[in-house]
């Protein structure tokens, strides 16, 4: 298979129409046709069912996709971590969730500083889940992520720091002066409902609260005690006056984790790994 030809499959497969997939490609309907035609005939199955109704994945077309896009990512990390390596040799690029982990980020950062043969390295902020496609497309060599609501699967990791979830509350609600707190109770709270943060796939979960995109929303929303929010003890750095924690006891606890590719043979990240294990010995 070649990676143009599976390039115009997913395309395919994620419009779902011949058309628009052919414009989003900049390119004629028919080449893209024969293309895909060729493709099925190279490896013997049907993955596309087309009628008049338009266009459908079969099973093997819903296993290509998967598969074709792990292998188009691949190709572009390669490319991207070929070229980094060209003109930046002694270089990282680290990915983490705006907000998160700050303090730990900070305490990493400072003491792989003074390593010998420490690199330089360029922080990206990013979103909900991003680390782990930005690691997946070589836009990021390591990144900070958290367990268990991000999914390692392809990653090697080593675990730092492990803590407990806090609830973060208008200072002045009555809440705010509890010394702990359940989940059971912070959800029957009249007027104040937990905020809803996407899932891996994009979607928010059902529920009265509000639906965040990022923290600076969220700590707005709380300073006007439109909505509530459960978050790790380590979100205290970024909290605004108007904001108050309390311990929530039946939280999961959350593992800050460092994460790389698999595959990597980088004795930059390794050394970065180093440091990161040092710090937070098991």
């Amino acid at each position: 298979m070649e990676i143009r030809e599976l390039r115009y499959f997913v395309t395919v497969a994620e419009e779902l129409h011949f058309s628009r997939a052919a414009e989003r490609l900049g390119m004629a309907q028919p080449p893209l046709s024969r293309a895909i035609q060729q493709l099925e005939r190279r490896l013997g199955v049907t993955l596309l069912e087309r009628d008049r109704r338009g266009v459908a994945l079969t099973d093997a077309g819903r296993v290509l996709l998967d598969e074709a896009r792990a292998l188009l990512d691949h190709a572009a990390a390669a490319a991207r971590r070929t070229q980094r390596a060209a003109t930046s040799a002694n270089s990282l690029t680290l990915a983490t969730k705006a907000g998160a982990s700050h303090e730990l980020l900070q305490k990493l950062l400072d003491a792989y500083a003074v390593e010998p043969a420490a690199a330089s390295i360029d922080v990206v902020l990013c979103g909900m889940f991003e680390q782990a496609q930005m690691l997946r497309d070589g836009r990021a060599d390591v990144a900070l992520m958290q367990r268990p609501f991000d999914s390692f699967a392809g990653f090697d990791t080593e675990d730092l720091l492990t803590e407990q979830q806090v609830a973060i509350l208008p200072a002045t609600h009555p809440l705010a002066a509890c010394e702990k707190l359940t989940m059971a109770e912070l959800a029957d709270v009249p007027g104040l409902p937990v905020a809803r943060w996407p899932g891996q796939d994009g979607t928010y979960p059902d529920g009265p609260g509000p639906e965040i995109r990022d923290l600076a929303q969220l700590g707005q929303l709380i300073a006007l005690g439109h909505t509530a929010a459960v978050l790790c003890a380590s979100s205290r750095s970024w909290l605004w006056s108007a904001h108050a924690t309390v311990p929530v006891i039946d939280a999961p606890h959350v593992t800050t984790v460092l994460a790389w590719p698999a595959h990597s043979r980088s004795q930059t990240v390794a050394g970065l790994v180093r440091t990161a294990a040092s710090l937070y010995p098991k």
